[in-house]
């Protein structure tokens, strides 16, 4: 099964972006769980893309009213939902942000 891992921080985990994982990603890829991932700019540099009545809109960021926002992502492939929140956990991020971990639907 395939999880999505969204590392979530406020301002403060900006200050680890130059950390790295280390050397989670490399522990990943070796037993054979990380498929992929990467770091985001920060939120202020995106742009939102929304149709409504077949109308384009572009919103600069940030887009969310909340303190945190997704700072970078990694797609892992596991046996189940308890092997993906290990994964999680031993990812650095999860010292100062949140993981959120979600199961992607089954492609056909």
């Amino acid at each position: 099964m395939r999880y999505l891992l969204l590392i979530r921080g406020d301002e403060s985990a900006a200050l680890h972006a130059d950390d790295g994982c280390g050397g989670w990603s490399e522990r990943m890829l070796e037993r054979g769980v990380l498929r992929g991932g990467g770091g985001l700019r920060p939120p202020a540099e995106g742009k939102a893309v929304r149709v409504r009545r077949r109308q384009l809109m572009l919103c600069d960021g940030p887009f969310a009213e909340t303190k945190e926002q997704v700072g970078g992502f990694c797609l892992i492939e596991c046996a189940g939902m308890e092997e993906a929140l290990a994964v999680a956990a031993e990812h650095p991020a999860a010292t100062y942000a949140t993981i959120e971990v979600r199961e992607l639907w089954p492609q056909p």
